[in-house]
């Protein structure tokens, strides 16, 4: 063991080993640099990819087909297939015709009852026809005295009454219209005249209360 150690220690054992390392270095460095190691590495690779791809495809023989089935039954025949027929689209369809017969009747529309004709447009309105009253001849009419101091005064005129006619003939009103001058005549003619009996005056054909207009003429004999 004291010699290998002492070996070992050698410091001419350890130059050699050094020497042998760094000539190894130089070797592969020029190698390299020259394309040797890559040819050395391309001869060395072919037959290693040679082999290994004769070994990824072994010769596997195909599996026997399968025996026959024994006593099998024979395939159905084909089934039978009916001609296409031709449709006529212009026949009429059976689902229409069924829905037709089957439909309910159509329900019969109520008669129309004509209209009652517009009653016929009223007359136009008759125009009012008016008759004014008049004194009554059948009856009796005092004719009016002269007043005695009017007849030695002398005095003479025209006066204009106007009488209110009720629907029995009787004057219900009177006025003087137009005076004859002298008061005493106006106030005996419209005195005497009060007491005459009038046809009153009527509104188509019917008596209505309505007013008369008289004159009366105050003259000496």
């Amino acid at each position: 063991m004291s010699d290998y150690a002492s070996r070992q220690r050698n410091p001419r054992k350890h130059a050699v080993g050094l020497t042998v390392v760094v000539l190894l270095h130089l070797l592969l460095a020029w190698a390299i640099n020259s394309g040797l190691a890559k040819k050395f590495v391309k001869v060395v690779r072919g037959p290693v990819e040679a082999q290994l791809l004769e070994e990824a495809k072994p010769d596997i023989p195909p599996p026997p087909p399968p025996p026959p089935p024994r006593d099998a039954p024979p395939p159905p025949p084909p089934a039978y297939v009916p001609p296409a027929e031709v449709v006529n689209t212009n026949a009429p369809s059976t689902n229409a015709i069924a829905s037709v017969s089957t439909a309910p009747p159509p329900v019969a529309a109520p008669p129309v009852v004509a209209a009652p004709p517009a009653p016929p447009p009223p007359p136009p309105p008759v125009a009012n026809v008016r008759t004014a009253p008049v004194i009554n001849a059948a009856q009796n009419c005092e004719k009016p005295s002269y007043p005695a101091a009017s007849r030695r005064a002398e005095e003479e005129g025209t006066v204009q009454l106007r009488f209110l006619i009720d629907v029995d003939g009787r004057v219900i009103d009177s006025q003087v219209e137009v005076t004859s001058g002298f008061k005493r005549l106006d106030d005996a003619a419209r005195t005497a005249m009060s007491r005459c009996q009038f046809k009153p005056g009527t509104l188509n054909g019917q008596p209505e209360q309505s007013w008369a207009s008289m004159k009366y003429t105050w003259r000496l004999e």
